[in-house]
């Protein structure tokens, strides 16, 4: 059977530096178990890339846009090639705050209010019009984020009127639509979801305190900028409180093999933020920290991904599963 992989890593997003820290240390970890690697970035000759090795897998630790967005996804799909994680169309779903937050909510999930607005309505409508009406729905504090992106680009705690249209303006500068949610006070956790052929399994949750008090982009990818508790201290309820959230999140959104769920959890109760079909890999991302919680070694978690991805599609004896009469 065949042990090529490709980690597909880099992209155009404005995340493109920590996906390529990410795709290092995937890399490193399948050489580790005996996998052969092959690094890639998206461009012009990837797909012959992957047409030249035999029955590869590809494990893509895109960041943002076309790694998350569901479109990589949906052309592996076309094109019958093996790969690690969610299909596109679910991806596509949890990549769109606009549209993942109102699923997680008919699921009976708790999530805080939140309003999208497109660019085009702040625009011919007016800023004055609608910070009023924000601030009666949304109320302050409040977070201003952009609809489809990650790591935190973008965002910003707002406290007043006066701040908001600066925020929604910043939040367009990495899309058109920017969300308005109300802010809840808590302590951030996220709970990593794994599966492993055996159904989904919440990994302990991972308490965030950063130094600067908000986790931005720089407290997300700066070392010693801070403080990861893995497993979270908190109480045994509300730890499985916490993982039942990401466990239905998962289930509701349909991804598979992995997902990270972003959480505040305010007087014991968890509050559903996000979730990530990309979770960051590098050292100080948080599901490699939550596997190394659970006393599993990161490389042989990356290992068992690849396996699953490769049953899934070649089945357990390496023949296609379209291909199994041939």
């Amino acid at each position: 059977m065949s042990n090529n992989v490709i980690v597909l890593a880099g992209g155009l997003s404005h995340e493109r530096d920590v996906s390529l820290r990410s795709g290092r240390r995937v890399a490193q970890a399948l050489r580790e178990t005996g996998h052969t690697v092959v690094e890639a970035d998206i461009n012009a000759s990837l797909i012959d890339t992957i047409a030249s090795l035999d029955e590869p897998v590809v494990f893509p630790v895109l960041h943002g846009g076309a790694g998350e967005d569901g479109a990589l996804r949906e052309v592996f799909d076309l094109l019958d090639i093996a790969y690690v994680g969610s299909t596109g169309s679910a991806s596509r779903i949890a990549f769109d705050k606009a549209v993942m937050t109102p699923t997680v909510a008919a699921a009976g999930i708790a999530t805080p209010q939140q309003s999208a607005l497109p660019t085009d309505m702040f625009r011919e409508l007016g800023a004055g019009n609608l910070v009023g009406a924000l601030a009666t729905k949304i109320g302050f504090p409040m977070m201003v984020k952009p609809a489809r992106s990650g790591s935190a680009l973008g965002s910003a705690k707002v406290d007043d009127a006066s701040a908001l249209p600066a925020a929604v303006v910043g939040a367009f500068s990495y899309g058109d639509v920017a969300i308005v949610a109300e802010f809840i006070e808590g302590t951030e956790v996220a709970v990593s979801v794994i599966d492993l052929g055996d159904g989904p399994v919440a990994l302990p949750a991972v308490e965030i305190r950063p130094s600067s008090g908000v986790y931005d982009y720089t407290a997300r990818y700066t070392a010693g900028a801070t403080r990861f508790l893995a497993p979270a201290p908190m109480d045994a309820d509300v730890a499985a409180a916490c993982a039942q959230m990401a466990l239905s999140a998962h289930r509701a959104l349909g991804l598979r093999d992995l997902s990270r769920t972003d959480m505040i959890v305010r007087d014991g109760v968890p509050y559903f933020l996000e979730v990530n079909v990309a979770p960051g890999m590098t050292e100080t991302s948080l599901l490699p920290l939550a596997i190394e919680a659970s006393s599993a070694r990161f490389a042989d978690v990356c290992a068992a991904l690849v396996g699953v991805a490769r049953a899934r599609s070649f089945g357990e004896d390496g023949v296609a599963d379209g291909d199994a009469s041939a």
